[in-house]
């Protein structure tokens, strides 16, 4: 408890987030819920709003799992934190907290961290700094795989890069100003923080999305897996890789799909499983040796995992990479991943959506050495650098040295 403790009380944190679900396994829920642990005093601010929810089609791909979001009650007690609902405005596009101002004369934070290090919340908060005197920390998960202008050279007179600067770098440096540091959750993540969101360089580290240990694991009870396996319709020597996440063109599960289709038509035994919903769950559904499964809360997702042999995610990296990786299965990803931490002796690459080259891929995994020896590279490096609560001791440690608390 002294780790935690300001002037004889716990540390008080306010993590504010655009978006709450503790059906997801975010940093909002996990890292409150480790903080929260190691006696902090956890508030977790957020709106009604569902995850995602400025995606078209979202109805159609997460309609049934956000079927119980609707939450009335302002605040509820979640793993030892307090999660505080705020009504919100749509201010230019983007969402903007409402009522704010009266909830942080309340909860008075010592601490203030955002995921985000552009928008009206940081903004917001970064304004509100000098009266309620709270150390302020921002985050940014944008990475290059869906910033378009950090995939191509541009001129400092390029027109969108001139757009970017007024919109987000400005904004961006005023937030930085009155911040003590910006997490980026991967290399590029920090990358398109300083070059685009006007974050200083010095005030930018690398810090990876974390995975629940406790969830995501190997397997310690072989007839878990084979219990799993057989519900799911799997065979003793099937090799099945999985796929969780969207079924969307930009991540294109269905090559995946493809590539088992095709070794199946070989004769191959390889399987996969697909945990999600999407445009593309019609033509994956239609693929020789491909299974579909509806989305579940992250809590129920190590069982399916543990069933599984490979993880696969053809395109846009994932969170889910981590957790599969925790539960020891070695990963396959494209050859532009650029957070390659998350393969680190435990994964391979293949040519960006090459059907062909993922093929040869997924065949050189047909060794159950093979498998096993990535595997558990990933499992020891997962539980030992991305935990969330080796994360929150860290994050913690930055929280105590920005307060001047003495370890």
């Amino acid at each position: 408890m002294a780790k935690t403790e300001l002037l004889g009380r716990p540390i008080r944190i306010a993590i504010v987030t655009e978006t709450y679900s503790n059906k997801m396994g975010y940093a909002e829920t996990c890292l409150s819920k480790e903080l929260a642990g190691l006696g902090a005093e956890v508030h977790v601010i957020t709106t009604r709003l569902p995850h995602y929810h400025f995606m078209k089609g979202l109805e159609n791909i997460y309609g049934e799992f956000n079927s119980g979001h609707n939450i009335k009650e302002t605040s509820i007690l979640v793993d030892g934190y307090t999660v505080h609902f705020m009504d919100h405005s749509d201010r230019l596009g983007k969402v903007r907290l409402k009522g704010i101002w009266s909830r942080l004369a309340k909860i008075r934070p010592d601490i203030v961290q955002t995921f985000a290090a552009i928008s009206w919340i940081p903004l917001d908060f970064a304004m509100m700094k000098p009266l309620f005197g709270y150390k302020l920390f921002t985050g940014n998960h944008t990475t290059a795989s869906v910033f378009p202008l950090a995939q191509r050279e541009a001129s400092i007179w390029d027109r969108e890069r001139v757009r970017a600067f007024f919109m987000r770098g400005l904004p961006g440096r005023v937030i930085s100003l009155l911040s003590a540091k910006c997490y980026g959750a991967t290399a590029d993540c920090a990358d398109i923080a300083v070059r685009f969101f006007g974050v200083q360089k010095g005030k930018v580290e690398v810090s990876p999305l974390g995975v629940d240990t406790g969830v995501f694991h190997p397997v310690d009870q072989e007839c878990e897996r084979e219990e799993t396996r057989a519900r799911l319709g799997f065979r003793e020597g099937d090799i099945v890789c999985l796929y969780s996440g969207r079924f969307s063109g930009d991540k294109n599960p269905l090559l995946l799909a493809r590539a088992v289709e095709r070794l199946v038509l070989e004769g191959e035994p390889f399987r996969a499983l697909f945990i999600g919903n999407g445009d593309q769950a019609r033509d994956i559904a239609g693929c020789a040796g491909s299974q579909l499964h509806s989305f579940v809360p992250y809590q129920e997702l190590g069982p399916l995992f543990r069933a599984c042999d490979i993880g696969v995610w053809p395109t846009q990296e994932s969170t889910s990479m981590i957790d599969a990786a925790a539960c020891g299965l070695p990963i396959v990803v494209n050859d532009t991943l650029v957070a390659t931490e998350r393969i680190d002796g435990n994964g391979i690459t293949y040519r960006l959506n090459d059907l062909d080259d993922l093929v040869s891929a997924l065949r050189s995994l047909r060794s159950t050495e093979r498998r096993n020896e990535l595997g558990s590279v990933g499992a020891s490096r997962m539980a030992s650098l991305f935990s969330w609560s080796a994360l929150a001791e860290r994050r913690l440690k930055d929280y105590r040295s920005a307060l001047g608390v003495a370890d």
